[in-house]
């Protein structure tokens, strides 16, 4: 019973120290975890926050800016997680909006928030930190696109009869990303999709297209029938309701 005790001790005490859990104690009644892009951007653009009435960046916008502006986002990405968790360390301990990562559209609805000096400790910080620095990709992870293999997306169109659409993307491309935020994880798009389509992702810095097909641009997107036939081979990122009438498009062309 007492080895039980300890390891549940245990248990609780790792628990508790868990980024998700210390960012919802500390954070969370201020910073929305996650909202769409687009709606974010309507909210501050178009309704000057109106829409959600937000007290402060959600997690979404914070892991997003903080890696594109803190650091080499292109570097170690082990380091460059110790920068963006030494940035926010700092910065939750002495705020001062002069230091904000925040679009100025944004920061301008926002007070600067209050100093946590005393109320969270640094081995708190770093595991918020690291759960802050993650959640971007998480979250495209959970509520994005799933994408397949392209031999297993033919085999699939062929039995299921629909459509292959192949991106073609880069790990460093910036509208790449762009579109991963703000349109392909749109429940409108992802529904589309899914009912007519068979999305495969390919990095073209890593791997060759297949058919014998070329990408001058990312992103591309190249759409396949069940027979192997390019039906489009379109490059540029999209708006989500450009997006959309490309999906049509490469419907009809079935």
């Amino acid at each position: 019973m007492k080895i039980l005790g300890l390891l549940l001790i245990m248990m609780l005490s790792l628990w508790a120290n868990d980024g998700k859990v210390l960012f919802t104690k500390h954070c969370a009644s201020c910073h929305t975890p996650f909202i769409p892009m687009l709606k974010l951007k309507e909210n501050f653009l178009d309704h000057n926050n109106s829409l959600f009435k937000l007290k402060a960046p959600t997690l979404n916008q914070l892991s997003y800016r903080l890696k594109k502006r803190i650091g080499d986002p292109k570097g170690d990405e082990e380091l460059h997680r110790m920068e963006v968790t030494a940035f926010m360390s700092d910065y939750v301990m002495y705020p001062d909006k002069d230091k904000s990562v925040c679009l100025p559209e944004v920061l301008s609805h926002f007070k600067t928030m209050p100093s946590q000096k005393g109320k969270v400790t640094e081995d708190e910080l770093e595991e918020i930190g690291t759960y802050l620095y993650n959640f971007d990709n998480e979250v495209l992870q959970k509520k994005g696109i799933k994408y397949e293999g392209f031999e297993k997306a033919l085999q699939r169109a062929k039995k299921e009869d629909k459509i292959i659409m192949i991106k073609a993307m880069t790990k460093t491309c910036h509208f790449c990303r762009k579109m991963d935020r703000e349109v392909m994880i749109e429940k409108e798009v992802i529904e589309a999709i899914q009912k007519d389509f068979i999305p495969v992702s390919l990095d073209i810095s890593e791997h060759q297209l297949p058919l014998g097909i070329h990408a001058e641009l990312t992103p591309s997107f190249i759409f396949v029938d069940k027979n192997a036939k390019v039906l489009l081979n379109v490059p540029g990122a999209w708006k989500k309701n450009d997006f959309l009438e490309l999906l049509k498009e490469a419907k009809a062309k079935k």
